[in-house]
């Protein structure tokens, strides 16, 4: 995932990375809120 956010960063796009946390959390169909600007990630109701 390091090289994602050296691209990300590189070229001024927004990115969340090194979640691993979340691959414990979100399951398949979850809705998600991805904020790359302040990293943060929300499960939508």
């Amino acid at each position: 995932m390091s090289h994602a956010a050296i691209v990300c960063r590189e070229y001024g796009m927004p990115a969340v990375v090194g979640t691993g946390h979340a691959t414990k959390i979100i399951r398949t169909g979850m809705m998600l809120r991805v904020d790359g600007s302040s990293g943060l990630i929300s499960i939508e109701r």
